[in-house]
């Protein structure tokens, strides 16, 4: 090779050394950056000149050209990538699980500085004062003032109960629209490394970086898959749905309950809208992005995400205890959503309370047909408990529509425990000693176990206190997983001080080794011309 062609190899040399010392400065800058993801410098050799092809050599006579500079590739592990992204989504299940379960027992443990079980406990000791004196009004007054307490005290929890199902609700419109957000960044960055790496000549890095961390965020929201087509374009499922295409996204909307005020995610381009006289109509049936009947397992991957978490916790309306009566719907629909289940289960404490005191009432009244016993100017039972909607069935005494009835709870002394004859009524009051003691409810139709009402509240706290605690064990462990599965992902594609500053000594010594190469041949030429000029 010439001397001239010769200076084109140093030149080769340089520019890679040059090349690769900034890739290895870049790293360094990004150590700490988030989502940053090591990238290495690819060389390779130039095309060979051939001097000669003859068939009595061993194999042709070749001399370099030089180093070439490929590319500068991400160092990244796809399985590692999959694995980690299916059990950060998981851990994020089973967080949002736990913080529900602890907001539960937030509310039930502490309401004001008093804790519901006290007025539980309140009432109970009222009426084993009151079967002592019957007739006393002192015992009538305390009665009737702990019942109010009660159902004060129980509509507080309940609506806690409430608030806290709407904050879900919330949650859940708020981390829609950041999937969304999301989603629209992806493919806008699907389309800006397509304009950069479409002439083969560069990779767009940093840009790859920002959609990598996005996938990561969106992994810990939902059940992702993604994969990259031959353009470099990340192609995004969603719960088996398509996502994330090349240019496009199929937006998640979401559909808004005029009742309960519930959002439902579901498919835009998959619900049916129909206009009729103006009025747009859309029937999302089919475009669910989540089928809240399945169970929740590991096995079957249907345990990942927030999103579900959160739509599963928070149930899609307000739980009663008409919810426990059909066990094949409550397993179906009930079961598994935690606000519900809690919200039946202290709804039908409630429930069975008050409508067996208003039983005990009612049957004292009805035992003197002929009297005013127990009865107002109507001739009607007087009742403690009452409907805000005047209904007097089973059904309707619900913690949200209970009262106090008003006549009882300024003049106790109605009640009076005292007969036309003058004689105490002590069989009533033993009735309503008795229905407390009495063991013949359970919390939910899978619960074979029956309880009186003195411990139900127990056994529903200490229900709630095993879930949470099942809950936070496997929330634990699944966060032990992410991290290994984290640190093992760092470890291919993180960035290590020690290794980029070694790098930067062997390519630096390289950068000064094609420099001393292009002196020697530059000291050369001189010597030629400079000899040849004589």
């Amino acid at each position: 090779m010439s001397l001239m062609g010769s200076l084109y190899i140093g030149a080769s040399g340089l520019q890679t050394g040059q090349n690769a010392l900034n890739t290895t400065a870049h790293n360094m800058s990004n150590i700490d950056t988030v989502g940053y993801t090591r990238q290495q410098v690819q060389l390779g050799t130039r095309f060979y000149n051939t001097l000669s092809t003859s068939g009595s050599a061993i194999s042709f006579q070749q001399t370099g050209l030089g180093v070439s500079y490929i590319q500068v590739k991400q160092v990244r592990d796809y399985f590692l990538d999959k694995t980690y992204r299916r059990e950060a989504g998981r851990g994020a299940f089973y967080d949002a699980s736990t913080s529900a379960v602890e907001e539960i027992e937030n509310l039930f443990q502490e309401l004001e500085g008093e804790a519901f079980e006290e007025s539980i406990e309140n009432l109970w000791s009222s009426v084993q004062e009151l079967t002592k004196d019957p007739g006393n009004s002192v015992n009538q007054g305390v009665f009737v003032q702990r019942c109010s307490e009660f159902l004060t005290q129980s509509k507080a929890v309940y609506q806690g109960l409430c608030e806290y199902q709407d904050n879900l609700n919330y949650k859940i419109k708020q981390q829609v629209d950041t999937m969304n957000d999301y989603a629209e960044r992806i493919m806008e960055l699907n389309m800006e490394i397509l304009k950069i790496e479409s002439g083969k000549t560069e990779r767009a890095n940093d840009l790859r970086d920002e959609r990598n961390r996005l996938i990561d965020e969106l992994s810990k929201m939902g059940y992702i898959d993604c994969r990259e087509d031959v353009d470099g374009n990340i192609l995004i499922k969603l719960e088996g749905m398509d996502y994330v295409k090349a240019d496009s996204i199929n937006e998640i909307a979401l559909d808004y309950d005029e009742v309960t005020g519930f959002y439902t995610p579901y498919w835009k381009q998959l619900a049916n809208v129909t206009t009729v006289n103006g009025i747009t109509n859309i029937d999302i049936t089919g475009a669910e992005v989540y089928n809240m009947t399945q169970t929740i397992s590991t096995d079957t991957n249907t345990d990942i995400g927030s999103l579900k978490s959160m739509l599963f916790a928070r149930g899609n309306k307000r739980g009663t205890h008409k919810d426990l009566e059909d066990a094949d719907k409550y397993n179906r629909e009930i079961s598994q959503s935690i606000m519900m289940n809690v919200q039946a289960e202290f709804d039908r404490l409630i429930n069975r309370i008050t409508t067996s005191i208003n039983e005990v009432l009612k049957a004292a009244a009805d035992s003197e047909p002929a009297s005013s016993y127990m009865k107002d100017s109507d001739g009607n039972a007087y009742t403690i408990f009452n409907t805000m909607t005047g209904e007097t069935n089973k059904d309707a005494f619900t913690v949200e529509n209970l009262i106090i009835n008003g006549e009882i709870k300024q003049a106790p002394s109605l009640l009076g425990f005292k007969k036309d004859d003058g004689t105490i009524d002590q069989a009533t009051a033993d009735a309503l000693k008795e229905i407390f003691s009495k063991a013949e409810h359970t919390l939910n139709p899978n619960v074979k176990t029956t309880t009186n009402f003195i411990n139900y509240y127990n056994n529903l706290i200490s229900q709630v206190a095993n879930t949470g605690s099942v809950l936070r064990g496997i929330s634990e462990t699944q966060q032990m997983t992410v991290d290994n599965t984290a640190a093992a992902r760092e470890q291919i594609l993180g960035v290590s001080s020690d290794e980029e500053l070694s790098n930067m000594i062997m390519f630096q010594n390289a950068y000064n080794a094609s420099s001393r190469y292009i002196n020697v041949i530059s000291e050369l030429l001189e010597h030629i011309i400079s000899t040849l000029g004589r």
